[in-house]
């Protein structure tokens, strides 16, 4: 009986890898043919600014560590990561005018659809991260590397104000990991827990609704972890109606205060 069980679980686990990947590459040729002409307006504005490459690439660590070449449309000046900063703030002087306007509509995301066509991403997952930020994973963090990652989930959309949560911080990768990186971890881990194609349909909707009324969005994401059987604790952290404290990441008792 037992291993009946287990089967079953395999069985459907295996089902719904496979639904999701139909769902991943049928979104991302749909979402790229509709935006096209949009990608190609903001490319040619990006390249004219200063003759640089439009296209920012990096390198991001996925599931089970596979590292992969994560596409974005640039929206700093050229060369801005050779300072080793990871996390940006709204008042980073190395974001171009242009850049301001596609980081404000996501519009730069938009080029990860192509990573979801090659199967390195999924729509929805948790997002990727650089390797210095994973090598300081818990435990319980390493989760997070157990799917594909994504270009939008739970937190995307909780955390859409990262830049301006980071603003005037002298050190921004600290306050990262201090503010942000708590409860993107916790919601990334409970979207791996509870994850479906149905969870996906909503969470998609709930990011396209948060660039018109984030609010609308967060009671959403709120509705959506309830309904899920989401602790008081993750409610609380996805509503945003208290302010943010430095806080340890899920497996660990201390606050990151090095990096």
């Amino acid at each position: 009986m037992k291993m009946w069980a287990i089967s079953f679980l395999r069985l459907m686990n295996f089902m719904m890898n496979k639904v999701k990947k139909i769902f991943d590459l049928v979104v991302a040729a749909s979402l790229l043919l509709i935006f096209s002409p949009l990608l190609f307006i903001f490319i040619g504005l990006i390249y004219f600014q200063d003759f640089k490459s439009p296209f920012y690439v990096a390198e991001r660590v996925g599931k089970g560590h596979h590292r992969f070449n994560m596409i974005k449309l640039r929206s700093m000046i050229a060369n801005a990561d050779k300072n080793g900063v990871d996390s940006t703030s709204n008042t980073d002087n190395r974001i171009t005018g242009v850049g301001r306007v596609i980081r404000q509509y996501k519009i730069d995301e938009l080029m990860q659809l192509v990573n979801v066509l090659i199967c390195d991403m999924s729509i929805v997952g948790p997002r990727p991260n650089v390797n210095r930020e994973v090598a300081l994973y818990t435990r319980e963090e390493d989760k997070l590397l157990s799917v594909k990652p994504g270009i939008t989930d739970l937190a995307s959309i909780v955390f859409s104000d990262e830049g301006d949560i980071l603003s005037d911080k002298p050190d921004p990768d600290i306050a990262y990991n201090q503010l942000i990186r708590p409860g993107k971890s916790m919601l990334g881990i409970f979207y791996i827990e509870h994850r479906s194609i149905s969870m996906d349909v909503q969470i998609c909707i709930l990011t396209a609704l948060a660039l018109i009324s984030k609010n609308t969005a967060l009671k959403g994401v709120v509705k959506l972890l309830k309904n899920s059987g989401a602790s008081e604790e993750l409610i609380s952290i996805a509503s945003r109606k208290e302010k943010l404290i430095p806080m340890p990441p899920p497996g660990s008792d201390e606050i990151v205060i090095s990096r």
